[in-house]
């Protein structure tokens, strides 16, 4: 993910332009690493390390989006729809 993908991700989530703490701009930021991970995966099926820290990732982005359900339901409604998780 290069530089130019963070600032999108968080011109689109974040509160403003320096917004890089929130749970919403976290969780998409994760997303995108995970997608980009995902892939790597399919053509690198035997990567163990790779794989370990896209489990990793996942566990953290499960647990931001279980804080932000407590915090925020409308939120949390809206990114899980903009970003296209959980079915």
């Amino acid at each position: 993910m290069n530089l130019k993908n963070k600032q999108e991700i968080i011109a689109k989530f974040g509160a403003n332009a320096k917004d890089t703490g929130s749970a919403e701009v976290q969780i998409a930021m994760l997303t995108k690493k995970i997608s980009e991970l995902t892939e790597h995966m399919k053509s690198n099926k035997k990567d163990f390390a790779t794989k370990r820290g896209l489990l990793m990732m996942v566990g953290k982005r499960k647990r931001m989006l279980s804080f932000l359900k407590d915090r925020n339901l409308e939120g949390y409604r809206k990114l899980i729809k903009d970003l296209g998780i959980r079915g």
